[in-house]
Formats: structure tokens, C-alpha cells, sequence
């Protein structure tokens, strides 16, 4: 039974570690074991440009996913030069271009990145492109391509509490007014889109507001990944993400025009969103526009618009980090974006519990410390019965040994006098396991919770571990975490056979191997989990006195 008991540990140790590739896999990501050939990138869009003719047509043209982008119609009339706005506030600093009226620059000042910069979400450059945009369709009008016009006025705060621009542009008989207002503490633009038929007949315009950005990954491990790619809402059909593989494939699928709802583009710890107002019809689209350069979008028809009347529209737009609590006050859903896994049902009452250990202790690695000693004490009556078996068999070790020596002749007579022996001694072999088994979905769900945590980003715990979210510079977790996964071993009843013996004392550095790319606070919660473990252990394997010296098997 203990080779029975180490092929488990063995098996289910490679079912969680496939089971987390294929997850990996199923959200787009390169596999840990069957690297995905490159995507061929001799004829993709340089990172920086935007792809000529990538005006959305409408909704039923576009929704077609993985169809390329066709060309606008109309020429355009000769447009004065273009120029660069930054506005600032307390949390945002972004660069409108009045080319296209659009933020091609936004940076998080309160988020820096590896270097210690301001983090930068959308971005207009040769590293990447990210872009917000917005226009009208349904005829000549101004879109993302026309060069609009800015008005004067304060670009900072001050010391009021919001700051706005508003750019105009004139084209094919409808002006366009694109207001954006930046808010003090807020990661939310406010927009309004106002417009005017200065024409002779009347005009159909349709608003598109959508979020366009290369397929290539951001802050990627070779251990771990998460979610890059658009996303989509509604009260109807709820939350789902599209991989930028299914665009490809043209296998990707938008809801059916509703009036609510929103579309995002989601990343690692960051997501953009863009939120129309409530109530308003709007239809739903998804495409590749180049090579390597997809978007998701919104049309909101605005209607008939006589000569000299106007239209209004407006929406909201987020963009910034993916803190739970901020993201629901948003917009129902929006929460959504951050993603805990396939144990969301379980993750998402372990961070709010995470949360309120760091409101009263206001460090999130001794928090990560807290929270994992309260898991451990909910989990200890089932610890208990899973190391009291364990400890039972390590101290039979001896007399199961002295019977497969008597019977390795005879398998069925030694199994019947190893089952005798169980009865006698009122063991179950399968004991340890079950408790451990019920007790993983609870520590996998705390991994997502951590691993999807911005708020770990840039957080330090003691001495040498300035970031959570980026491994131990020094590796001394992961040391550790072998160090106590090694001792665990020793505690557990030592398989009989030499190669199970020689694969359980490998494993641990297997495993810390691969922990010295994960991480920090992840590797944290397993260091401090084993640590617990061996205490508990060995305080029972004490008490039942295994560690004395057994009699001799009779």
C-alpha cells in the first residue's frame, strides 16, 4: 500500500502541474512542455503604427471575428498638422494626440514598472501599441484618423478636483466634439461625444468606441501566465474572454446587440474598459485589423440627424489596475476582469479575507504569513487525521517490510497479511491522503488569489524581498521552501522500493527549481504552509512516538 500510496502522490502531483499548463494553454498562453511554433511576423504591423484603412465598418460587417478589417471610404481633406496634450492628475498622466482625438500614452503614477517608471497602459511606440479609440461611421466623418483640434485651457488638477479637454473636428457634414474628463483619484475617464449635422441633409452617424492593441504578452514568466486579450459584457450573456488564437481562427463570437454591457482589454494585474451609458442600444464587434493587431469595440447608432440639430452620446473609460474592490463600484462586472483561476467560487472570499488582514496589519506579506496560519488552523482536525496515518504507517514500516520480505513469492498471501496487519492495528493505508486531497482546492485558490493580485505588485515584505510579485532576487524562499519540503519527506514513512525512495527525495528540488521563477508572495505561501506542516507533524508523530525506535517486526 505505500507504493500504492507514493504512485497517488506522484500521479496527482502531474495531474495539478498538467492541469495548470492546459489552463495556461486554454487561455492562449505557450504550453510548459510543447512549445507552440512562433507566428510567422515577416508581414506584421510595426509596433507603433496604425494599419491604413482600419476604420471599423458596422457592427454586422465587423462582429465576423478574425476578419481583416476593410478599408474606409472618402478621401480625406487636408488636415493641419497634429500635436501632443498631456494631462495630468493625482493618478493619471496621459498624451493625447489630436491626431484621432485619442490618448496614445497613458501612465499609472501611482503603479511602477520593473525599473521604477510610471507603469504604461496604453502606448503608442516601437515596443508596443494600446490604444483607446473612438469616431463616428455611416459616412465620411471624423474617426480615429482625422486630425481634430484642441481647446484651450488648464492641463493639471490644480487644486480642482477634474481637469477636461475637448477636441473638434469637421468632416462630411458632422462635427465632431470628443470631451474627455480626467478626475481627481479616479482611473475613469468621463467621455462625451457631441454632434452637429453642419450640413445640407440629414445624416446617420454611428459612435464606435474601441480598444485596439498588439497580441504580444506582457510581464510573461516560463513557469506561469495569465490572461492577455479582449473581453466582453452584458447582463445577458455575462463575462467571457476571447484569446487573440480564436480572432485568428475566426472562431470568436460576440454577444447579440443589447443595451447594456461593456468591452475591455485584459493583461496581467492592468485592463481598459470602455462603458457606454446604461440603456443605449449598441451592437458588439471583434476582429483582427493586421498582423498581430486585434480590437473589440462598440457601435451606438445615434439615429437620424437633421440639418443643424445635434446628438449626444456618452461612456466611460477605465483604465488602470485591477483592484477588486474599485472595479466593482465601477460598472456590475467589471470585477470580472481579474482572473482567480477556475477557483474563483473559492479565491475571490480568500482575498477579501486577505484584505482585511492587511487593513489591520498594512503589510501584505505578513498578511500572506496570517492568512495561511488561519487556512491552516480551519484545515487542522483534517491535518490531524491525515498525519496520524501517516505517522501509524511510518511506525509499521518495519513489520510491512518483514512481511513483503517473508512473501515476495506470493503477492496475494502478502497482501491478505497486510491488510490483517492493518485491521490489527486499525490503520487505514488511504487515510493520509483523503484529508490532503479535500484540503487542495482551497490552497490552489489562494495561489490564483496571489497570483492575480495587483495588489502585490511593487509590495515589500522584510529585508530582501522589496516586490511580491516578482521572484526573490536572492532565491532564498525557494531554498527554503526544498529545505522543508525535504524535511517533510523524512517525517512521511520511507517507500520500500529504492527508486520511489530516490524519486521523493528529488522532488523537492524539482519543485524549487521551477519556484525560483515564480513569484515571491506565492513562494512565500508555500514556504510558510510546509513549515506548518512539519510542525504539526512532527508534534503528533511525537506524541504517537514514532520517532522512538520501533520493536523489531515479529
Amino acid at each position: 500500500m505505500d507504493i500504492k500510496r507514493t504512485i497517488l502522490w506522484v500521479i496527482f502531483s502531474l495531474a495539478v502541474v498538467l492541469l495548470f499548463d492546459n489552463w495556461q494553454r486554454a487561455n492562449g498562453h505557450q504550453s510548459m512542455f510543447f512549445p507552440t511554433p512562433q507566428t510567422a511576423t515577416t508581414t506584421a504591423a510595426a509596433p507603433g503604427s496604425t494599419p491604413a484603412g482600419d476604420v471599423p465598418n458596422s457592427a454586422s460587417a465587423t462582429a465576423a471575428a478574425g476578419s481583416q478589417a476593410a478599408p474606409a471610404t472618402g478621401a480625406a481633406s487636408q488636415a493641419p498638422a497634429s500635436e501632443k496634450i498631456v494631462i495630468s492628475t493625482d493618478l493619471l498622466r496621459a498624451t493625447i494626440d489630436t491626431d484621432g482625438a485619442i490618448v496614445t500614452k497613458l501612465e499609472l503614477l501611482g503603479q511602477k514598472d520593473h525599473d521604477g517608471n510610471p507603469m504604461v497602459l496604453f502606448d503608442r511606440s516601437v515596443e508596443r501599441t494600446y490604444l483607446a479609440r473612438s469616431g463616428l461611421i455611416g459616412g465620411d466623418f471624423p474617426n480615429h484618423t482625422t486630425v481634430f483640434t484642441a481647446s484651450a485651457g488648464p492641463r493639471d488638477l490644480g487644486t480642482g478636483n477634474d481637469v477636461s479637454i475637448t477636441l473638434t473636428a469637421d468632416k462630411g457634414g458632422a462635427k465632431l466634439a470628443k470631451t474627455y474628463v480626467f478626475k481627481r483619484g479616479s482611473y475613469v475617464i468621463d467621455t462625451r461625444f457631441d454632434v452637429t449635422n453642419d450640413g445640407a441633409a440629414p445624416i446617420n452617424p454611428t459612435l464606435y468606441l474601441e480598444l485596439a492593441r498588439d497580441g504580444g504578452a506582457v510581464e510573461h514568466s516560463r513557469f506561469y501566465s495569465t490572461f492577455t486579450g479582449p473581453a466582453v459584457y452584458t447582463d445577458g450573456d455575462k463575462f467571457h474572454k476571447i484569446t487573440f488564437a480564436d480572432i485568428d481562427k475566426g472562431k470568436a463570437q460576440v454577444p447579440a446587440p443589447t443595451d447594456s454591457g461593456w468591452v475591455a482589454m485584459v493583461q496581467h494585474y492592468f485592463a481598459s474598459a470602455w462603458i457606454p451609458a446604461n440603456n443605449v442600444k449598441r451592437e458588439y464587434y471583434v476582429n483582427r485589423v493586421d498582423t498581430n493587431f486585434y480590437r473589440i469595440g462598440i457601435q451606438e447608432p445615434l439615429g437620424t440627424v437633421a440639418p443643424g440639430a445635434s446628438v449626444s452620446a456618452t461612456a466611460r473609460l477605465f483604465a488602470g489596475p485591477q483592484q477588486a474592490r474599485m472595479l466593482e463600484a465601477i460598472t456590475p462586472g467589471l470585477d470580472l476582469v481579474k482572473d482567480y483561476g477556475w477557483l474563483t467560487i473559492v479565491a475571490k472570499p480568500l482575498f477579501w479575507l486577505l484584505e482585511k488582514i492587511h487593513g489591520l496589519l498594512g503589510n501584505w506579506g505578513w498578511s500572506i504569513v496570517a492568512l495561511t496560519v488561519l487556512i491552516k488552523l480551519v484545515f487542522f482536525p483534517l491535518s490531524a487525521t491525515s498525519y496520524r496515518s501517516m505517522a501509524k504507517m511510518k511506525d509499521l514500516q518495519p513489520r510491512m517490510t518483514a512481511i513483503r520480505e517473508r512473501h515476495k513469492g506470493d503477492p496475494q498471501k502478502m497482501n491478505q497479511e497486510m491488510m490483517t496487519l492493518y485491521r490489527t492495528e486499525k490503520v487505514n493505508p488511504l487515510g493520509g491522503c483523503l484529508p490532503i486531497v479535500i484540503q487542495i482546492p482551497v490552497f490552489m485558490a489562494l495561489y490564483w488569489a496571489l497570483l492575480s493580485s495587483v495588489e502585490m505588485r511593487g509590495a515589500p515584505w522584510i529585508g530582501w524581498v522589496h516586490d511580491l510579485s516578482t521572484p526573490d532576487p536572492f532565491y532564498i524562499l525557494p531554498v527554503l521552501m526544498a529545505v522543508s519540503m525535504f524535511v517533510q519527506t523524512k517525517l512521511n514513512p520511507t517507500p520500500p522500493d529504492p527508486v520511489q525512495a530516490k524519486v521523493m527525495m528529488f522532488m523537492p528540488i524539482a519543485f524549487s527549481v521551477m519556484f525560483f521563477f515564480f513569484p515571491a508572495g506565492l513562494v512565500l505561501y508555500w514556504v510558510v504552509n510546509n513549515c506548518l506542516s512539519i510542525a504539526q507533524q512532527w508534534s503528533i508523530n511525537r506524541m504517537l512516538g514514532t520517532n522512538k525506535k520501533t520493536a523489531p517486526a515479529k
